[in-house]
């Protein structure tokens, strides 16, 4: 019998390696919804699929730099737009323009780039 955990262990070690490397981490629904890496309160909307190997981060005396991007299933424009205009305020985003926010000194800006789905979608947080 431990013959066989053996492989098994193996088996799972190597699948949650590859996972893990993949460059890429989806979003979530309900409770469990994903959130992006380096904006640790910015949620990421289910569908959405963040691109770990895209993004960067990085502190000046200034503040925070951050630009993460995530591509998108079958979301539209209006759903992805939809999402973030009703979710950011929420966790107090205040709206300073259409797919802009502002907070503690910091401001979000969120581009949808492409002509159809699947669309590309660029969250840069910077310093007001």
């Amino acid at each position: 019998m431990a013959t066989f955990f053996k492989p098994a262990l193996c088996a799972l070690a190597i699948l949650v390696a590859a996972a893990s490397s993949s460059g890429v981490r989806a979003g979530g629904s309900g409770a469990d919804a994903g959130f992006l890496s380096g904006i640790e309160d910015l949620p990421l909307m289910e569908g959405l699929t963040e691109r770990l190997d895209a993004g960067s981060t990085f502190d000046t005396p200034a503040g925070r730099f951050v630009e993460a991007y995530a591509t998108g299933g079958r979301a539209t424009r209006r759903q992805i737009e939809d999402f973030y205009a009703a979710t950011l305020p929420q966790l107090g985003w205040a709206a300073s323009g259409r797919l802009a926010f502002r907070r503690d000194g910091e401001t979000l800006r969120i581009e949808i780039l492409g002509g159809k789905p699947p669309y590309t979608i660029r969250f840069a947080l910077a310093p007001e």
